[in-house]
């Protein structure tokens, strides 16, 4: 594919992503706040950008995976080296953060003011999934520009999903964040219910699995619960921010909500006990800890690694959509 991708933010997301990038020959150019992220990269014949707006001159698209919104705003609206200095006609940004839907529109109008065009492109599955090129990345642009990065974003992910204007993305983010979330502490208190209760975890675990009470989170962060490295490359002040997300858009559209609250003030108090930079599996330590208990049984590894082969990307059509 003869494209020239930037790429900002090689965390747990932004580097497994790039991988798939450079892994199928993308011709990539990287930058991060600590350069010793991108090292491997640039070991792997990836280039570097000093700043964003270099890079947002060099580049045909420049991707942006950022921990927050304000992160984002940072790299574009920098008056000296910010990316929307080096933008233009022909150029596309791509913001794969999970972030405000207010503030990517907010940005996206300032890139098309320069000639470029802005998609929300967000990703979702897991960080095992990013690793090959298998996640879900849901997009919101014109169509025009969709199909144009269709061939890139199946590169980087299996099932693409164009949801609509830009901003749609990052509302559909958030709220599958949310149900995540939900999962998420459904589960611990499941666990640890079972605990108290005398039960087999192991046997527990697979009840649960092959059961109505089944859920992608418990195939997933459940084992590593399980297994007690509780490491499924999130943090607690990361679900705290999609969950605040989250509710912000429910009250932007006057909506009420009653259980996203009780979720905000549940990792309010996990990051208050536990720091905010715990591993968020670990919201278990909320219940086991008052319970004299720890969930942990063998057989369940230490981290999840996708099992499925890297396959090429495609575009999902939603049911009743012609």
């Amino acid at each position: 594919m003869s494209i020239k991708v930037g790429f900002i933010g090689l965390g747990n997301v932004g580097a497994k992503l790039s991988g798939s990038l450079l892994r199928n020959g993308i011709d990539l150019t990287v930058r991060d706040l600590d350069k010793s992220l991108a090292q491997p990269f640039l070991d792997k014949g990836a280039k570097w950008a000093d700043s964003p707006r270099e890079m947002a001159e060099q580049v045909d698209v420049l991707i942006t995976c950022l921990p927050n919104p304000a992160a984002s705003a940072a790299v574009l609206e920098d008056p000296t080296d910010g990316a929307l200095l080096g933008f233009g006609p022909g150029k596309i940004w791509a913001e794969m953060s999970t972030t405000d839907q207010e503030e990517v529109v907010r940005l996206g109008q300032k890139v098309r003011a320069t000639g470029a065009q802005a998609v929300d492109c967000p990703v979702s599955g897991g960080c095992h999934r990013a690793a090959t090129g298998n996640i879900a990345i849901f997009a919101g642009c014109e169509r025009e520009t969709f199909d144009s990065l269709l061939p890139l974003l199946t590169t980087m992910g299996r099932r693409i999903l164009h949801t609509g204007e830009l901003g749609s993305a990052s509302i559909l983010k958030v709220v599958t964040n949310y149900l995540a979330t939900a999962n998420l502490v459904s589960v611990a208190e499941a666990l640890v219910t079972s605990k108290v209760a005398g039960m087999d975890l192991n046997t527990t675990f697979e009840a649960i699995r092959i059961s109505s009470g089944n859920s992608f989170v418990h195939e997933t962060e459940s084992q590593v619960i399980l297994n007690g490295s509780r490491d499924i490359s999130f943090t607690m002040d990361l679900v705290s921010k999609d969950v605040g997300l989250f509710a912000e858009v429910a009250k932007r559209n006057g909506l009420d909500l009653e259980l996203a609250p009780m979720l905000v003030d549940i990792f309010a108090d996990g990051e208050k006990r536990f720091g905010p930079r715990e591993l968020s599996p670990n919201i278990i330590k909320r219940l086991e800890e008052p319970a004299g208990v720890q969930c942990l049984a063998p057989g369940f590894p230490a981290e999840m690694h996708d099992d499925e082969p890297e396959e090429q990307g495609f575009e999902v059509i939603p049911p009743g959509r012609a």
